[in-house]
């Protein structure tokens, strides 16, 4: 549980960061912007292999039921999570309608996830990392995020849809390693 809890705290805290302005703007002036962004990617995925390596050694504790269909809305509503991180790189409407859609993505794939495992491990995983995703939507909006004012040809929401259930076609088949 030791690796689950550092990767989190590696995880989550390197992506606190640019909700403090002035200490990040201090660390790109000091490394340089590319130093920068090469140091908190790999902290970041550092945090993430440690949250997957400490889920696979953590011990099974029980602390609840999941319900019956719990496992199945997963599985339904799982296709819509990776449409919205789709749209977070891929031109598109959907930021037409929020500015967030990777963290309400992330805020959906924490809440399903939450109704299909019902060990320790997974509920720290999937309540913190969706606490911390409302922490940064709060965070982006306090620092002025906007909706998307473009409107974009259907043909593109179109790309961001397939390229979306793809991807999770893809991530679901690597899901059980």
């Amino acid at each position: 549980m030791e690796l689950l809890i550092i990767g989190l705290a590696m995880f989550i805290g390197i992506h606190l960061l640019p909700s403090f302005v002035n200490i990040r703007q201090n660390l790109i002036n000091k490394l340089g912007e590319m130093p920068y962004k090469g140091a908190y990617a790999a902290i970041a995925l550092t945090g993430l292999v440690l949250i997957v390596i400490g889920h696979r050694k953590a011990d099974f504790i029980f602390v609840k039921n999941t319900p019956p269909w719990g496992f199945e809305m997963t599985n339904l509503l799982m296709p819509l999570v990776f449409i919205l991180f789709s749209a977070v790189y891929l031109p598109g409407n959907i930021k037409r309608f929020t500015r967030h859609p990777m963290l309400w993505g992330t805020i959906l794939w924490s809440i399903l996830h939450l109704l299909s495992n019902g060990d320790l491990a997974s509920i720290i995983i999937f309540a913190s990392i969706g606490i911390f995703a409302l922490f940064n939507m709060y965070s982006f909006n306090r620092r002025g995020a906007k909706l998307q004012q473009q409107k974009l040809s259907f043909y593109k929401d179109v790309v961001v849809v397939v390229v979306g259930f793809v991807t999770y076609v893809v991530v679901l088949q690597f899901h059980p390693a």
